[in-house]
């Protein structure tokens, strides 16, 4: 199954919160809720976390009926949930409405969802007629009173037609930015990924909605999360200003001892950029959610790793301690560079993560996974923590996440706005060795200089292995910065990666954020020098 399947895989169902009771009452006139209302609270929700994490875990199957497992993807398609039972509709002062999704397709484990008015807790229950069915060949009649729901969204005053934030599949949930365009997707929790063995993908089970307060742009949600390995609390308060912003709440208690816990994670799509053109049989010459990850380290140094679509599953930690943000960015927006008028990948939100307190030491970890499809979710990045999870214990993290064109925190020095590659050597000149050429162009800052400005700018380059020529740095008029400019000789004939940093200074002064990379030469029978005739 590949990672845009796990996407849209659900949560497993955990154990029951409230009593069923055959008695239903109304919500707000759109939907019904089942047994009698339960005082809620975050922190009731982490002891039922807590105490969940003593117990052996259920790891539930999914047992829909068979006409929802079998359905095409237009047939799913088909069901939608009546705007006349949108949660929050008939209060005429709520800036959020929420809508149900359908069990059926991928999405075949049911989740329980509650909505929270004045502190009080009831569950909602499955009923066909919040659904139009349309064209999908199901009888909602005909399912089981218990069926549960897929997941839900959320929509908001500004946009009544289109959603602004979805959970739907495990832990994954995705927001917009300004553009009301999807993109990449966030998860509660990462284990195990990229251990060359079959990842954890723990599951939101359960959500409590809280009503939101009238002509408040703020609205809260409540997720319990379980897998083998974990369970957790979490509490997300959101608003909508530029993009959407989730202040998360995360209190984790492990299980079992955990090797790899991926907090924060941001999970995107990279299959072919400037910087990485393997994909040559695509008339679209980028093909990306995300072409960098963004680093603001905790001693306030700037990085910038463009991503790739590597030749095997590639590994990166980049240590740190009380990190003061990480994202994957989508920082190119030139439609011209995409082409794409099917899904816009100009218009992608950024996603940035900023943590509210001291998270340690630890490392930004980076999984690219090779792909020859667009579908396939082959990046994944997230915080690990060094400290040793530990059964028994509690781990606490709060931090927020900015759906956005750019995040809020930005590099004073100029930024790394393209890479490129290609065959090194001089113009003009017979090849008589395999070098790789790397063109990194910067912008912003302190970019363009004054007119009367005596400046001179230099690279500075460190590279793991192999040998660096043909430097230069030089402005470049038509983005009012500069181009950085080497190639990287590779010793022998190996394919072990070579690690590169580069950044721009005058003096001792940097003026640009560190371009980092990781190059991987290829086999000595691929290094073709493409020397023309005429030169040889």
């Amino acid at each position: 199954m590949n990672r845009r399947d796990f996407l849209k895989a659900t949560s497993v169902l955990g154990s029951a919160f409230l009593p069923i009771s055959t008695v239903l009452a109304a919500v707000d006139g759109s939907a019904k809720t089942i047994g009698p209302s339960e005082s809620f609270s975050f922190a009731w929700l982490k002891g039922l976390a807590r105490h969940i994490s003593n117990q052996a875990s259920e790891g539930a199957k999914p047992n829909l009926p068979p006409e929802l497992q079998n359905m095409s993807w237009d047939e799913y398609q088909a069901i939608n949930f009546s705007k006349d039972h949108d949660i929050w509709g008939d209060n005429g002062q709520s800036h959020y409405r929420a809508e149900l999704f359908h069990l059926g397709l991928y999405f075949k484990k049911p989740v329980k969802i509650y909505e929270i008015v004045n502190g009080q807790a009831r569950e909602i229950a499955y009923d066909p007629s919040l659904f139009n069915y349309g064209k999908s060949g199901i009888d909602g009649e005909k399912l089981p009173e218990d069926l549960g729901f897929a997941g839900f969204r959320l929509f908001h005053k500004s946009d009544w037609q289109r959603d602004m934030m979805a959970f739907l599949g495990a832990s994954y949930f995705r927001a917009v930015s300004n553009s009301m365009q999807y993109g990449m997707s966030a998860r509660g929790l990462a284990i195990d990924t990229g251990l060359g063995r079959p990842e954890e993908f723990p599951d939101f089970t359960r959500f409590w909605l809280e009503q939101p307060a009238d002509q408040s742009d703020v609205v809260h949600v409540y997720a319990l999360l379980e897998s083998d390995s974990v369970t957790g609390a979490y509490r997300f308060t959101i608003t909508v200003n530029e993009g959407v912003v989730m202040d998360i709440d995360s209190a984790l208690y492990p299980r079992k001892p955990i090797e790899r816990l991926g907090v924060a994670p941001l999970t995107s799509m990279y299959m072919v950029g400037e910087n990485d053109q393997q994909a040559n049989w695509d008339w679209r010459t980028e093909i990306h959610d995300a072409d960098g990850l963004s680093m603001h380290t905790g001693n306030g140094e700037w990085l910038w790793r463009p991503l790739v679509n590597p030749p095997q599953l590639r590994f990166n930690a980049y240590a740190d301690e009380n990190p003061r943000g990480f994202g994957l960015l989508q920082r190119d927006r030139n439609f011209d560079h995409y082409q794409d008028d099917g899904v816009f990948y100009d218009r992608r939100p950024s996603v940035w993560i900023e943590p509210k307190s001291d998270w340690g030491k630890g490392s930004v970890q980076l999984i690219e996974i090779p792909t020859l499809d667009e579908t396939f979710d082959n990046i994944v990045a997230f915080w690990n923590p060094d400290e040793p999870v530990k059964p028994g214990s509690e781990m606490l993290f709060g931090y927020r996440i900015y759906w956005c064109d750019r995040p809020p925190a930005q590099p004073e020095l100029a930024r790394c706005v393209a890479t490129r590659t290609g065959i090194g050597g001089e113009v003009g000149k017979a090849r008589e060795y395999f070098s790789w050429r790397f063109v990194i162009d910067f912008q912003g800052g302190p970019f363009p200089f004054d007119a009367d400005q005596d400046v001179e700018v230099v690279p500075v380059i460190e590279n793991s292995a192999g040998r660096v020529e043909i430097t230069s740095a030089r402005p470049l008029n038509e983005i009012q910065g500069y181009r950085a400019m080497f190639d990287v000789v590779p010793p022998g004939d190996g394919t072990e990666p070579i690690n590169l940093r580069v950044y721009l200074k005058a003096g001792d002064k940097p003026l640009t954020e560190t371009w980092i990379y990781q190059w991987t030469p290829p086999p000595a029978d691929d290094r073709e020098l493409h020397n023309p005739g005429h030169l040889l």
